[in-house]
């Protein structure tokens, strides 16, 4: 559908002041929104459609056209309607959307109901404003993009750095103040990017539509509130951070190897000691093989800073205690240490290049940290089907219990009247609903073979009932 066709025009945020709010001809109120904002219902999605309580959701990404409304612009269905597709990226997937499911519906109409083009907060001179109850003002000024938390080093404002799509967030993501790209989930305080950004961990963790959670949390936050560490009880963290919003976990071991490269372009004793510290905090108490040969190795090497010893030769590759006397592999002075086959620290002094000896016990690293990433991709997967077949179940009990009371009525029905001629269609009527009944008790039989894993059960049934499409041999 062409621009001409567009049934919904907006005036342009560029002609907005601190005394005129956009609005569009059917007199929606369009207040402009920030970088990666997300919302629901008016103006920028549709409110209680097709029934009352349904909740339409929106969300914009960081491109903005020259006339000032997002280029990147989503729209989430309702809780109530969503199954294989959940989201929609462009005006024309709507559109064919409502067409399948909702035939009689008219589309100018349905788009008339809510505004599709979202301004953004760019006025004239490159200023933003903060949408107040008494309406807009520009107070602030941070270039091509803002940032809510009012930081002019957000992540959100480097155009050369793109972060992948985000899913909705309507809870932390819509407090006044709260940028999800630099302020911390616990505290709500910025993080600092000092030395790499140590001292925060973000959540990659991919939801069902392929958006990314993205919250992120001070590393020493998280360890405090019981969510980063180790940690037993309940929530059973082993070197593994547990995301607050999306419950998801994130494996630490990685990050605390990113914490050692880190060092080896540091020359403060103090700052390295700082950082050595939160991964000695992160490492305490895992049982984790690969963790606790790393934490060794940070003590190590923090032992020797408070001994004084020189920094370049803290990091010296360590010896691996071998029963058979060996030494280090190396005696040139070069401060490099090595796990599972990464650089820790690249050469200060020394341009000689290490040999390549192959050493088992950091092979055996490496594998241990592959098969950890291994199992916990594969918890992950059996987490997904599990909600997915409890949604799906559910569901389907839910509609086989609404049959069952239309059956009772239409029963009740029939004992009441006493004309054979409507008898005997309302007999038809409860003969017909008693054999759907047994259609779907025999489809919820069907459905229940997932009870041995998605891999052992029909692609047929997958597809049918769960909305997956596997592919064929």
């Amino acid at each position: 559908m062409s621009s001409n066709d567009d049934p919904v025009e907006i005036d342009s945020p560029a002609a907005c002041n601190g005394d005129t709010l956009s609005t569009n001809k059917n007199g929606l109120y369009l207040y402009p929104v920030s970088v990666n904002a997300s919302g629901e219902g008016l103006p920028y999605a549709p409110a209680d459609w097709p029934n009352p309580g349904d909740k339409w959701a929106w969300k914009v990404g960081k491109r903005i056209a020259a006339a000032g409304y997002f280029l990147d612009r989503y729209l989430y269905l309702p809780q109530r309607l969503r199954g294989k597709r959940n989201a929609f990226a462009s005006r024309l997937s709507v559109e064919q959307y409502i067409r399948s499911e909702f035939p009689s519906v008219d589309i100018k109409e349905f788009f008339a109901s809510f505004s599709w083009k979202i301004p953004s907060k760019l006025l004239k001179g490159g200023w933003y404003a903060e949408v107040t109850s008494s309406g807009m003002k520009p107070d602030s000024h941070f270039g091509s993009s803002s940032c809510k938390a009012g930081n002019s080093v957000c992540a959100s404002l480097v155009a050369e750095n793109p972060s992948p799509e985000t899913m909705i967030c309507d809870l932390c993501c819509s407090e006044p103040g709260f940028c999800r790209d630099c302020c911390c989930i616990l505290c709500c305080k910025t993080i600092s990017s000092a030395y790499g950004g140590y001292s925060y961990i973000r959540c990659e963790a991919t939801g069902v539509d392929g958006y990314i959670c993205g919250h992120i949390a001070h590393i020493d936050c998280a360890l405090r509130a019981y969510m980063a560490g180790t940690v037993g009880g309940s929530i059973g963290l082993d070197a593994e951070y547990f995301c607050r919003r999306c419950d998801s976990r994130t494996d630490l071991v990685s990050h605390v190897m990113k914490l050692l490269n880190i060092c080896g372009s540091i020359d403060s004793r103090d700052d390295i000691e700082k950082i050595l510290s939160v991964g000695i905090c992160i490492l305490r108490g895992s049982r984790k093989t690969n963790a606790k040969q790393l934490l060794h190795h940070i003590k190590s090497a923090m032992a020797k800073l408070h001994k004084g010893t020189c920094i370049r030769d803290v990091f010296k590759e360590e010896e691996f205690m071998d029963t058979n006397g060996g030494t280090s592999q190396h005696d040139t002075g070069t401060c490099v240490s090595t796990y599972h086959g990464e650089s820790i620290l690249s050469e200060r002094s020394s341009p000689q290049k290490m040999t390549s000896n192959f050493d088992h016990r950091i092979e055996s690293l490496k594998l241990e940290d592959e098969i950890d990433q291994t199992l916990q991709a594969l918890r992950k997967s059996q987490e997904f089907e599990y909600r997915l077949a409890e949604e799906k179940l559910f569901a389907q009990k839910n509609y086989i219990m609404n049959l069952y009371e239309q059956l009772d009525k239409e029963r009740s029905d029939l004992s009441s009247h006493t004309s054979m001629v409507e008898t005997d269609t309302l007999l038809d009527v409860v003969l017909k609903r008693v054999d759907q009944i047994k259609r779907e008790i025999s489809k919820l039989k069907d459905m229940k073979q997932v009870q041995n894993g998605f891999g052992t059960t029909s692609k047929q049934i997958l597809k049918d009932y769960f909305g997956l499409e596997t592919e064929s041999s």
